[in-house]
């Protein structure tokens, strides 16, 4: 009986030596292979300005730049569209949103003084915040705002891609609750690929000069997010037949 006993406790002593060694192995295999996994976040409302000004600039903006005339800004979604900030921390990307006219951003001043916003700022920590209304429009990408809810992302600073992956489990969930709320929504896409909209009935802008060239949030940080999708987008755009692929 104690010989069976002394051979039971060798056995378990060697499944526990295997489990410390075991253990650390998939833990090593995680972080190399950047697997993440999308656990259950807070939306932090934190409304930036959005008065009786950047109303008014809302609705020309609208009118000059799509057609619409109307004293509504709400949009009905047909996609969203994933960003960077191009700043270092969450309270200089906020302050750029909480004003209602645009500063300092030449290459945009030709399409109006409205001020560039977004629905959503993710925080280098994956903290979501919540900006503004998911059905009023926002500025934030040419040819789209109409049709578009906006995510951006802390970081980018001068074109580096140093998104992190608590951004891309935060995006991940976030796409998803989007989706779910919104079951107009068919697209996804980082803001570098909206020019495949131009030329397309999606796309409503009137000047045909107004575009500008873009890189964010990077092709490795979609790729992430998509990854962690499984699918639930089947288009990028209205060219391309898969959303997962690439």
């Amino acid at each position: 009986m104690l010989a069976q006993n002394a051979k039971i406790v060798c056995k378990l002593f060697t499944i526990a030596i295997g489990l410390v060694f075991l253990f650390p192995s998939l833990y090593l295999f995680a972080v190399n292979n950047k697997i993440v996994k999308t656990k259950e976040s807070t939306i932090i409302q934190k409304p930036i300005v959005f008065n009786k000004e950047r109303i008014i600039l809302t609705r020309q903006y609208r009118l000059e730049h799509y057609g619409i005339k109307s004293r509504s800004i709400k949009i009905k979604p047909l996609m969203v569209v994933l960003h960077w900030t191009a700043t270092k921390n969450f309270k200089t990307a906020y302050d750029i949103f909480n004003r209602a006219t645009l500063n300092n951003r030449p290459e945009l001043k030709g399409g109006g003084n409205l001020n560039v916003s977004t629905h959503f700022l993710v925080g280098r920590d994956g903290k979501i915040y919540q900006l503004m209304p998911t059905n009023w429009m926002a500025r934030h990408v040419i040819g789209l705002n109409n049709i578009a809810i906006g995510i951006e992302n802390v970081g980018g600073e001068n074109g580096k891609e140093n998104l992190t992956s608590a951004q891309v489990s935060a995006d991940i969930y976030l796409v998803k609750y989007l989706k779910k709320r919104y079951s107009s929504i068919r697209y996804l896409i980082g803001h570098y690929e909206y020019g495949k909209f131009r030329h397309t009935d999606l796309w409503k802008e009137r000047d045909k000069n107004y575009f500008t060239k873009k890189v964010d949030p990077g092709k490795k940080f979609m790729y992430l997010v998509r990854s962690g999708l499984h699918g639930l987008f089947e288009k990028t755009s209205v060219h391309d037949p898969v959303n997962n692929s690439h």
